[in-house]
Order: C-alpha cells, then sequence, then structure tokens
C-alpha cells in the first residue's frame, strides 16, 4: 500500500511525538493523596525500587494504631532524582532509619505515602523536594 508523501510525514511525525511526550499525567496525585495534609512516620527501609515514572521506598513503620506496617512511600522518577543529584539506585538499603514526611493515601488500609521529605538520621543524608 502507497500512502501520500504527505500523510507518511504526518504520521510519522505523530508516532515520534507520542513517543518524546513524557508521561505526565499518567495518574492524578490528588485522587490517590491527601495532598492538603501531611503526615510523618519514622521506620526502617525494607526495600527501594529506584525506577521510573515512580520510584518507591517499603518503610515498616508503626501506623496511628501502634501497629507495624509495611508503608509504600512514592517518590519521584529514578531520572528526576539522578539529575537532583542527591539521590541515586544506592543512597537507601534495608534496614537504614529513616524518616519520611508526606501526603498520606487517601485509603489508610493502603499505608501509602506521597513523600515530600526523608531523612536518614545516622549520617546526615536528607531530600526534599516537589514532583509531579
Amino acid at each position: 500500500m502507497r500512502y501520500p508523501h504527505g500523510a507518511l510525514t504526518a504520521l510519522s511525525a505523530a508516532a515520534l511525538l507520542a513517543v518524546a511526550l513524557p508521561v505526565g499525567a499518567h495518574h492524578s496525585f490528588p485522587s490517590t493523596y491527601f495532598v492538603d495534609k501531611t503526615i510523618t512516620i519514622k521506620g526502617k527501609v525494607t526495600e527501594f525500587m529506584f525506577r521510573n515514572p515512580h520510584s518507591v521506598v517499603q518503610v515498616l513503620a508503626p501506623g496511628d494504631d501502634g501497629k507495624m506496617y509495611r508503608w509504600a512511600v512514592e517518590w519521584a522518577a529514578a531520572a528526576a532524582l539522578a539529575r537532583d543529584g542527591k539521590a541515586s539506585r544506592d543512597i537507601l538499603h534495608p534496614g537504614d532509619e529513616v524518616i519520611v514526611t508526606g501526603a498520606p493515601g487517601r485509603n489508610p488500609d493502603d499505608h501509602k505515602i506521597r513523600l515530600y521529605t526523608i531523612q536518614r538520621p545516622s549520617d546526615g543524608w536528607s531530600w526534599e523536594g516537589k514532583f509531579d
């Protein structure tokens, strides 16, 4: 099948544009988190996934009821953290004691947080910021 030159160019441009655009609207933070509230947890890292579109830190920390829960702490994308220069794949390890501040998830049973700050008191390392 032959396409007119202009149609092929337009199709190619559309395909390149679709691949090049960032996936910024893959979900809405306000639909997942109470962005107008802030909570703080203190616990131990169980896993750190340095990845795109968002890195995730799993933290074992107590909930409001005093029971220990595995919190899913959503952080910025690995690419953004690498550009920032303060975080890398090797920055957090299981057993690291951390203090996390962020927006709590809308479903409290999920134990989710959108990270705003993270500190590791043992050596003074910290990160703070906002991400989309």
